[in-house]
């Protein structure tokens, strides 16, 4: 039985942050888990940033709106899913996640939750589980799957690396030339190739 886990944001979205730090204005909140691998310090950063820019959850939720989905990653998802289970493993939250999943048409995804003020103000973060995507992996492969998975950062290497297969996707220069031996590929047509071949 084989399970195919995708990241989500760079990958089948585009990065929330950037969309939003783009919107707002400060550029401080374009780091992402492509520039910082510790994801705990990333988020106290985000969450600090947005205290002092009075900034909450109803601001972020008005960009995410707005967001479309990448090019093509609807028609992936729905090929991929005629062939094989998916799951998006994602370190986005809950309260960002739905709109983008109602686009998708409801694939399962697993990710964290907000803690939000009842003014709205985002105060921090719970996290499923410790390294959720690795942890939801080997969890998935302890219970009889084999998992295929890609993504584009560098809280998804453990996940891709745990798997029967990984790719990149998408991914930076820095990342592929760090990872050599992980195939990497641009396009959707590329990655669902090599999952087909994978499963």
């Amino acid at each position: 039985m084989n399970i195919v886990c995708l990241d989500m944001e760079g990958v089948l979205v585009p990065e929330i942050w950037i969309a939003f730090a783009e919107e707002v204005g400060i550029p401080e909140l374009k780091r992402t888990t492509r520039d910082e691998p510790d994801y705990d310090k990333l988020m106290k950063y985000r969450i600090n940033i947005l205290k002092e820019n009075n900034l909450g959850l109803r601001e972020i939720q008005a960009v995410i709106a707005k967001i479309d989905l990448m090019p093509g990653a609807k028609e992936f998802l729905d090929k991929l899913r005629e062939i094989t289970q998916v799951i998006i493993l994602s370190d986005t939250f809950e309260q960002f996640a739905t709109p983008l999943m109602k686009k998708l048409d409801w694939p399962t995804i697993f990710c964290n939750s907000l803690e939000v003020s009842k003014a709205g103000e985002i105060t921090g973060f719970k996290m499923r589980c410790e390294k959720s995507k690795l942890s939801t992996v080997k969890a998935l492969q302890s219970i009889g799957f084999e998992t295929i998975a890609a993504g584009d950062s560098f809280n998804d290497l453990g996940m891709i690396q745990a798997g029967k297969s990984g790719f990149l996707f998408k991914t930076t220069d820095k990342i592929k030339a760090d990872y050599p031996q992980i195939p990497a590929y641009d396009t959707y047509d590329e990655l669902f190739e090599a999952i087909v071949k994978a499963l």
